[in-house]
């Protein structure tokens, strides 16, 4: 590499670079689809028998299949990011940050797909593990792709991203609509004046987040925002419920994640429940006066929602429920509870099972299950505070036949996986925020620290972290905003929801991570607000589909296609 680059004081045009050569950035694209047809190739040969896809065999070679989806991940990420750049292009919004972070993000992936992709700490997947051979990257050898490359990898190309930051600026959303920019500004100032301030301190006291908090969010259209407008909410869809997701849990995950009670409760009435189902929840959840949980994991089920043991067995005109759950996130204030039971003991797997809507009155720390037949206990966690979670015994439970969803049974695990789609964009765009926190705390960090006479920030070290948050959080916004934009438009997007999780569940705890270690020792301390941003990010990891069955989830859908 050209040593010049790499000096602060030797200026190089990044925003010229990037502007008069975007079909380079094309062309690398159409590149890596290549790539990835070989790979794919290659892949299904070692998992097919008889010319399908045979579970046993992708397995067996979990490890390729997985580094295939992330692979893929890379590629359509970077498709992405291109898009934002040159949309911002067009509209004459691009400048030298919106550059940098484009050649930046082309120029690491490129590399990583290359030479090997980081699935985990202690997991790479090489381009000879999916059989993709030397060959197959030789238009990396070209004089302007390694320009790019080189280019891109730059210390100067990191010292303009984060003098930008410096100086204020960060790097335009891209949302390129009127309603959704105002939204936008409208949360960002809600955070900023109420949950930012105080969510230190709901962490450290593991407080729920406080009933006039709750009521200023109902009032703003939290709960709303995808519940169509025919049953009391505002109809705007998932982009939109993205970038409320962000804003949220950029100041304290809890807060995002309230929203995605109502997304998952409301996503199952709208699409499976009866019309007098839907007319009596919706409106109800969409104002805030019901607030759900999720009911559904069991103890030693964890994904495998095929075995579940919970039953539901009809007497007369109800049904009465009996079972262990765990992980019941916001269980105790809750008012309705979307409960996934076996109804058909005869059935195995998934085939058995039914979704029920249970009302209940909402309880308090003091006094969590104020409900006869339910009892359970707090799990006490690490971070994700502000709700609290729960483990619950339901005995003897009675619920109305009316409150089975559509009033047929067999049908839950349907009716669930039609939302997970929903809920992997919006639990993507909450690990967006939590990114987005950990840079803005790293920054304001490194510049008002000082060491050896001048700001931290000035060290490459630190400034090349920095640089790393913003292209990072950045390329997962993008894959999010478009598996939002696929699903707003009904288009089936479960393969890029789950990309769009996969990767900025890695981007949240790489974000937060980095952010604490510039922050040195006093990251570590409980006074400063990165410590639970790095509690906080870890869980993204896991719930949703923790990333090796997200990556699951990617990879049969890739091989289906």
């Amino acid at each position: 590499m050209d040593s010049s680059l790499n000096k602060p004081d030797q200026i190089v045009e990044t925003h010229s670079f990037v502007n008069s050569n975007l079909d380079l950035f094309e062309n690398i694209l159409n590149s890596l689809e290549s790539v990835s047809a070989e790979a794919k190739s290659f892949l299904k040969e070692k998992v097919s028998s008889e010319g399908k896809v045979n579970n046993q065999l992708l397995e067996k070679h979990q490890h390729e299949g997985h580094g295939y989806a992330w692979f893929e991940t890379y590629r359509i990420a970077l498709r992405e990011t291109l898009n934002w750049f040159k949309t911002l292009k067009k509209l004459d919004k691009s400048t030298k940050l919106e550059s940098g972070i484009l050649i930046f993000s082309f120029a690491e992936y490129l590399c990583q797909m290359r030479s090997g992709i980081m699935m985990s700490q202690t997991e790479v997947i090489r381009p000879e593990n999916l059989g993709i051979s030397n060959q197959s990257f030789s238009f990396c050898d070209s004089p302007d792709v390694a320009k790019l490359v080189k280019l891109g990898l730059s210390e100067t190309v990191k010292l303009e991203i984060v003098e930008s930051l410096e100086n204020g600026f960060f790097p335009n959303l891209g949302l390129n609509d009127e309603t959704l920019e105002m939204i936008q500004d409208q949360f960002k100032k809600f955070t900023d004046e109420e949950i930012v301030p105080n969510a230190n301190e709901w962490h450290l006291k593991d407080d729920l987040i406080p009933d006039e908090v709750l009521k200023k969010m109902s009032e703003l259209g939290v709960f709303s925002i995808a519940i169509p407008e025919n049953y009391g909410g505002l109809g705007m869809g998932k982009v939109a419920m993205c970038v409320v997701t962000e804003e949220l849990s950029r100041g304290f995950l809890a807060a995002g994640s309230l929203g995605t009670r109502a997304e998952i409760a409301g996503e199952l009435i709208r699409l499976g429940g009866t019309e007098e189902q839907k007319n009596k929840y919706l409106p109800e959840i969409a104002s805030g006066n019901i607030l759900t949980t999720a009911v559904f994991t069991e103890p030693n089920t964890g994904s495998d929602l095929g075995n579940l043991s919970t039953r539901a067995q009809l007497d007369g005109d109800d049904y009465i429920i009996n079972g262990n759950k765990t992980w019941i996130t916001h269980g105790a204030r809750s008012d309705l509870m979307t409960v996934l039971a076996r109804t058909d003991s005869n059935q195995k797997g998934y085939r058995g099972l039914s979704m029920f809507l249970v009302d209940k009155p909402r309880g308090n720390c003091e006094n969590p299950f104020p409900m006869e037949g339910m009892s359970g206990s707090e799990i006490e966690v690490l971070g994700y505070r502000g709700m609290k979670e729960y483990e619950i015994a339901l005995d003897s439970i009675k619920v109305s036949k009316k409150n089975l969803l559509g009033e047929e049974e067999g049908k839950g695990f349907k009716q669930l996986m039609e939302t997970f789609e929903s809920a992997r964009i919006q639990t993507a765009a909450r690990a967006v925020g939590v990114s987005q926190n950990a840079l803005e705390l790293g920054l304001q960090y490194a510049k008002d620290r000082s060491q050896f006479g001048k700001s931290i920030i000035k060290f490459s070290r630190i400034y090349n972290k920095l640089a790393w948050m913003v292209m990072e959080t950045t390329v997962a916004r993008q894959i999010t905003l478009f598996s939002a934009r696929e699903k707003d438009n009904d288009i089936r997007c479960d393969i890029e929801a789950g990309m769009a999780k996969l990767l900025a569940a890695r981007v949240a705890w790489s974000s937060a991570d980095s952010a604490l270690q510039i922050h040195g020792g006093n990251g570590y301390a409980l006074e400063y607000p990165v410590s639970r941003v790095l509690c906080d990010s870890r869980i993204l990891n896991i719930f949703e589909g923790a990333a090796e069955i997200q990556a699951q989830i990617v990879i049969k859908g890739l091989l289906g296609k």
